[in-house]
């Protein structure tokens, strides 16, 4: 498989590419932890699109999944339906599935699997290396998994379900990459570093993220890519990251970090266009969130 993104694609490919193509980030109805999703639109609990990405993500039944997604190919269930049962198909670490999910990948490089009009097969790429990555977990042990991970980043020889692996090995990988970021000499390594940060939950990345957004200039991150502290927080999602983000957009708003009419895009500002994103991943406003979860956030 080709994982590698380099030069741009690995500052802009991870966060910006289409939902569908990039491994899914979703949480919805998880106890102390605001809703986010990337593959809808201010996603909120209790919805019928909740309602139905929670069916496929409580699924523990790895053949279903399995047929989930090739129901997709054939278009006959949504097509987002495929990355979800991936990414819950991941999780579950079912041997026999990891075997099929490399014959797939296979096999769409290859040019042999058709999607319905308008798709691609090659948009699976990510979660299926991730189903992959998640069964290594499994049997080579997280260390290795890690230290295989991480020796990919300066070359950009990695994608976006390497990424979400990375993101759920807990707080060796979290500490890992902050301490790399913070090292890091090229801009281009530090965004990447940073945006690898975006697939953790790992609390113990606040302060830095919060400071990071509030004054990307000051750690050598251009402030086009402060949104990736801003995703990072997000993801987290508990009652401190998303106090947090609050109180550094103040922060970053006074500094003027991000006042180049430069960042602008249609028409409003950077500071703009991120609250737009917020509203659009999580559901509510980083207010409402911070009224909603409690202090201390449930343990995984």
């Amino acid at each position: 498989m080709n994982r590698r993104i380099s030069g741009g694609m690995a500052l802009l490919g991870i966060v910006f590419a289409s939902p569908a193509a990039a491994q899914v980030l979703i949480r919805v109805g998880e106890p102390g932890r605001s809703t986010y999703s990337e593959l809808h639109e201010g996603l909120r609990p209790g919805t019928p699109a909740a309602d139905s990405a929670l069916v496929v993500l409580r699924e523990t039944r790895p053949g279903a999944l399995w047929r989930r997604v090739r129901a997709a190919l054939q278009g006959s269930v949504p097509w987002n339906d495929a990355p979800l049962a991936l990414t819950r198909l991941a999780e579950l670490r079912s041997p026999a599935y990891a075997d099929s999910a490399a014959r797939l990948a296979g096999q769409v490089e290859a040019g042999k699997v058709s999607g319905p009009p308008g798709e691609s097969p090659a948009d699976l790429l990510a979660p299926l290396r991730a189903v992959q990555l998640e069964r290594a977990r499994e049997v080579r042990g997280d260390t290795a998994v890690l230290r295989e991970l991480l020796a990919s980043v300066p070359e950009g020889n990695y994608g976006v379900g390497d990424a979400w692996v990375l993101g759920r090995l807990g707080r060796a990988a979290s500490d890992s990459l902050q301490a790399r970021f913070l090292a890091a000499e090229e801009m281009e390594l530090k965004v990447r570093y940073l945006t690898l940060l975006g697939f953790s939950e790992d609390t113990s990345a606040i302060p830095l993220l919060a400071r990071v957004y509030a004054a990307p200039d000051s750690f050598g991150v251009p402030p086009r890519y402060g949104s990736r502290a801003s995703d990072a927080l997000l993801w987290i999602g508990t009652r401190s990251s998303l106090g947090a983000l609050l109180r550094a957009r103040e922060r970053a708003r006074g500094n003027g970090s991000y006042a180049d009419p430069a960042l602008a895009r249609g028409g409003y500002g950077f500071l703009e266009n991120d609250s737009s994103a917020v509203i659009s991943r999580t559901g509510r406003w980083l207010t409402e969130w911070v009224k909603a979860l409690p202090s201390v956030a449930p343990r995984h």
